[in-house]
């Protein structure tokens, strides 16, 4: 990353952010473009793919372990999904790293066989808009989080284009102000713009447990309700690792007129290992 700086005052025009690299390709999913095109694209081939009736999606939430354990419920969401060509990636903050609501606002982020181009033009247009966004790349670059769903939209839309966030707010009236604003730019583009959050559910609990404890968190997300998600989360103690950028993802579809939330997939992953001692959850929403 570097910075270009007037005096004391730093404009956004100025910032250039280089192209991301993958930090996890050949662990978390196929480091060889080939095996990993074919990988993600089996995967999207899973989806039911909805009535035209259903309209576009709004917002689409999935997980972001290794494709092994996740790589089947996150591609039965986005194949079926109606995504729009431009993407804004809500994602945790695994690492602590960086700014508490961190913008990569251009360049771009490649994965093997793919450079997804940053929507240089909305990143610009939400950090006007919003001072509590930054545009910072310490939050991004050692986080998995959000680089794992790119061999999916790559796959699904060679042509599509991303602002990645990383959202470590732990404040949800500051996550529901920060939407309003961001409802307000998104409101006012000419073209429609998707929201994809990255989320795991329950985290090294037996089967049953993540599975008791996803539903509780599950059925605040499909009755849309971002202040009921936070609070079960909380006081049930569900270690849902993106639950503050799905907050945030809720606050912005219902602003952007959500109508329904359905569940596309949940698993865990012992289905995978056949350990169903300590299991990770995964669940797909979409919303329209």
């Amino acid at each position: 990353m570097s910075r270009q700086t007037t005096g004391s005052e730093e404009s956004l025009e100025s910032l250039e952010f280089q192209s991301r690299q993958p930090v996890v390709a050949g662990r978390f999913y196929p480091g060889a473009a080939p095996a990993l095109r074919r990988e993600a694209g089996a995967f999207l081939a899973e989806a039911e793919v909805p009535a035209e009736a259903d309209g576009p999606t709004l917002l689409a939430m999935v997980p972001h372990a290794g494709y092994v354990y996740s790589g089947s419920v996150a591609g039965r969401t986005l194949g079926a999904a109606r995504l729009a060509g431009t993407v804004l990636l809500l994602g945790p903050n695994h690492t602590g790293r960086g700014k508490r609501l961190a913008v990569w606002p251009s360049g771009a982020w490649a994965v093997p066989g793919c450079d997804v181009p940053v929507a240089a033009d909305l990143a610009r247009d939400l950090l006007r808009a919003e001072a509590r966004l930054s545009p910072d790349a310490a939050a991004h670059l050692e986080e998995h989080s959000l680089e794992v769903l790119l061999p999916f939209l790559c796959v699904k839309n060679p042509a599509v284009r991303i602002v990645p966030i990383a959202v470590a707010e732990p404040d949800p009236d500051v996550l529901r102000q920060v939407a309003g604003t961001m409802a307000g730019v998104l409101g006012q583009r000419s073209e429609p713009v998707s929201l994809v959050v990255s989320s795991d559910m329950s985290h090294y609990v037996p089967h049953e447990t993540a599975k008791r404890r996803d539903a509780l968190a599950l059925d605040r997300v499909l009755a849309l309700d971002p202040d009921g998600l936070y609070r079960v989360v909380r006081e049930a103690g569900i270690t849902m690792c993106g639950v503050l950028p799905m907050v945030l993802g809720l606050y912005l579809a219902k602003a952007l007129g959500a109508r329904e939330a359905v569940l596309a997939a949940y698993a865990t992953s012992g289905e995978a290992s056949g350990d169903y001692n300590q299991v990770v959850g995964y669940a797909g929403i979409l919303v329209r």
